[in-house]
This record gives structure tokens, sequence and C-alpha cells, in this order.
């Protein structure tokens, strides 16, 4: 069966994919979304990476803590 063709010439825009799951804890991802140029990735990848950072930030927070105790 023939398939149609969009009106682009049967080329069409493929989507943005957006990567999901955890950020690895280096700058892969983030150079890799620069490379790719797509403003949409982009923003996607530092928003997941700012969240990234504040989760970190707030686990060492209950790391220090949890050490501090120790020591006490």
């Amino acid at each position: 069966m023939p398939t149609k063709k969009s009106a682009s010439g049967g080329k069409s825009k493929k989507a943005a994919t957006v990567p999901s799951g955890p950020l690895p804890p280096y700058g892969v991802p983030i150079k890799e979304a620069i490379a790719g140029g797509d403003l949409r990735n982009m923003k996607a990848v530092a928003a997941r990476a700012r969240k990234h950072v504040a989760d970190v930030e707030r686990a060492l927070k209950t790391l220090d803590a949890a050490i501090a105790k120790r020591k006490g």
C-alpha cells in the first residue's frame, strides 16, 4: 500500500527527542546538546542539569550533617 507523503516533499521534520533518566555527573550531555543546536533540547538539558545539581547539593548538606553528628 502506498504511503502518504507530507506537504514538504516526503520529508517530515522529526520532533526533537529529549532523553530522560539520570544525568551523568559530567558534561557530555551538555556538550552534545550544544553541538546539536536544538534550542528546545538545550533548554531541557539545562533544566535537568540544574535540578541534578540542586539534588546533589541537598544530599551533600544531609551528608555533612550526618558526618558532623558522628564527629560530635
